[in-house]
């Protein structure tokens, strides 16, 4: 059906040539009619397969998928107001100053406000539209309460990396990468993406590549993936995988899910981790059926 109703492009001379658009073949409307005929509407097993495949593209170990970009850049940023005690090196106190360029799209810039952080800006160089480096700088020697810098590389065009991350390391900065127009792009043979302690990537139809909508947070830190989780899915305290999804009588992948997490006095209760909840998070996940659209997707992208 698909190929025969929907996948026809035949173009007239006259016609709109948009200039960016879902790539699909028979197999994405394939998956996802599959993934509704299979009864699990929710976050599932596709979801989780997306998960342990996208992050390579990105340069990292680890990742998060999420609804949308604005939504990977949203935990990315919250994830830095976690204070516990493994998340340490990451923690920024409220009102913490984080750089950003004043020419932005709005959820680059708005998770910084609402995480009760305070941007400062630098202006863009032309005609790249990227931060000013010149700036960044100036400010650094300036301003030693900085402590985090997060821009986009502008329709995937970066900003000179090397310059950028020796200011990173010198004045001891979190970086967060908004990845989202810049998949499949390199600095010096380097993925865009890699570079930050957290990157984001989105899945919106205009992209590189689509789920409908969607987005991700890519890590190298395992530390900051089960805190990322933790924001996605409602600020959960359980951060592995059910051994049997929906069954709420199993046990979860460490083994440790119905144990004593809970405290009475002196006393100690045991409780199912999966409903006990320690971060005030958001409910960000996907669809399963997204997820695999998005894995046929993942095999078009190179």
């Amino acid at each position: 059906y698909a190929e025969e109703n929907l996948l026809k492009n035949k173009w007239d001379r006259g016609d709109w040539v948009n200039y960016s658009g879902p790539h699909f073949s028979a197999d994405e409307f394939r998956v996802a009619a599959e993934a509704l005929l299979g009864g699990w509407l929710v976050f599932g097993k596709k979801a989780r397969e997306f998960e342990q495949t996208f992050p390579q593209h990105l340069g990292k170990n680890f990742g998060m998928l999420t609804n949308s970009g604005s939504s990977a850049n949203l935990i990315m940023t919250q994830a830095l107001t976690s204070k516990k005690s493994f998340m340490k090196k990451y923690f920024l106190p409220k009102g913490s100053k984080i750089i950003t360029p004043v020419v932005c799209f709005p959820t680059t810039l708005n998770p910084i406000i609402q995480t009760g952080f305070q941007p400062v800006f630098v202006d863009v160089d032309l005609p790249s539209l990227n931060l000013n480096l010149d700036q960044v700088e100036k400010l650094l020697k300036e301003d030693s309460s900085i402590r985090g810098i997060v821009f986009a590389h502008v329709l995937g065009n970066p900003p000179d990396m090397d310059r950028l991350m020796h200011l990173v390391e010198k004045y001891n900065l979190i970086f967060l990468e908004d990845s989202c127009d810049a998949l499949g792009s390199f600095y010096d043979g380097k993925k865009l993406g890699s570079f930050g302690h957290m990157s984001s990537c989105s899945f919106y139809p205009a992209h590189h590549m689509t789920l409908g909508e969607g987005g991700f947070v890519a890590t190298d830190d395992p530390r900051l993936r089960r805190t990322l989780a933790s924001f996605r899915d409602w600020g959960r305290a359980c951060y592995c995988n059910e051994q049997k999804p929906g069954d709420v009588t199993a046990g979860t992948a460490c083994g440790n899910r119905f144990k004593p997490w809970l405290k009475n006095g002196k006393e100690r209760i045991n409780y199912d981790h999966r409903y006990v909840f320690d971060e005030i998070g958001f409910n960000l996940k996907p669809l399963d059926l997204q997820a695999s659209i998005g894995l046929q997707q993942l095999k078009k992208l190179h």
